[in-house]
């Protein structure tokens, strides 16, 4: 330990005036010259005198000194000896409760930067995972696009939304890339749901979320056993989609040639 945290430590005998003379004047002469010590004194005094005022004053009986110097042996010597570890405590309680007090203010400080970097991670894996995944789609509508079997389907606004239009690009070996416009805004609660007409009843082709303008492009990894699509479909159905199309028709087209 240095010989400035030696002073340092004595701060609180300082302030409760129990260092002697000697201690207390080359206390003061490094406290003149270090502000870190001139606040830990000034950290001391309040609290001094904040326990000071804790309880009611009162003035001592005359005579109480008398019978406590007697009752301890009677003479000043004794006194401090009973009391110079009562004092030792004190000090060393409010020092305790101060460094604990700045403990917390910095396990808070750290607790708060800890979390700031946790979410800035979880934000930078989430963008990540968002990147791979908007990469994984492109690349397999690019794929799509260059199918030997490429299919064409623009399906035409229905009465539930009359200016609506779509096209489907259709692979059986690639699955489908979806494009509409003009839709209306999504009810609270509700998805368009694209089918693939194709049999005795229709296939889920997966969900649709336009954005504000009614519009999106969306790729779908149709089953490579599909039949060939006679139409697709759009509806309105609850969020999640349904094995079934139940709500209304919004968009509909058959394909111009397979």
């Amino acid at each position: 330990m240095s010989a400035h945290d030696d002073i340092k430590g004595q701060a609180g005998a300082y302030v409760l005036g129990s260092l002697d003379d000697e201690e207390r004047r080359a206390f003061e002469a490094h406290v003149s010259a270090c502000g870190e010590c001139a606040s830990e004194v000034r950290a001391f005094q309040r609290v001094s005198a904040a326990l000071g005022m804790g309880v009611a004053q009162r003035t001592p009986p005359a005579g109480l000194r008398d019978r406590v110097l007697a009752a301890v042996g009677g003479t000043p010597t004794r006194d401090w000896a009973v009391w110079l570890p009562v004092a030792a405590m004190l000090v060393l309680t409010i020092a305790m409760g101060i460094y604990a007090a700045r403990l917390q203010v910095r396990v808070e400080g750290l607790e708060a930067r800890l979390n700031n970097a946790l979410a800035q991670v979880a934000a930078a894996d989430q963008l990540v995972a968002d990147s791979r995944r908007v990469a994984g789609e492109l690349q397999s509508a690019m794929g799509v696009l260059a199918a030997p079997d490429l299919a064409r389907i623009d399906l035409a606004g229905q009465a539930a939304a009359p200016s609506a239009r779509a096209r489907a690009l259709w692979s059986r070996a690639r699955g489908m890339v979806f494009t509409a416009s003009n839709l209306p805004p999504l009810p609270s609660g509700r998805v368009y749901q694209v089918w693939v007409v194709a049999g005795a009843a229709p296939i889920s082709a997966g969900l649709l979320m336009p954005d504000a303008s009614g519009g999106g492009m969306v790729y779908f990894n149709t089953p490579p056993d599909i039949p060939a699509p006679r139409a697709i479909a759009v509806t309105l159905e609850p969020a999640g989609g349904l094995p079934a199309p139940t709500g209304a028709f919004y968009l509909m087209g058959a394909p111009a040639a397979l």
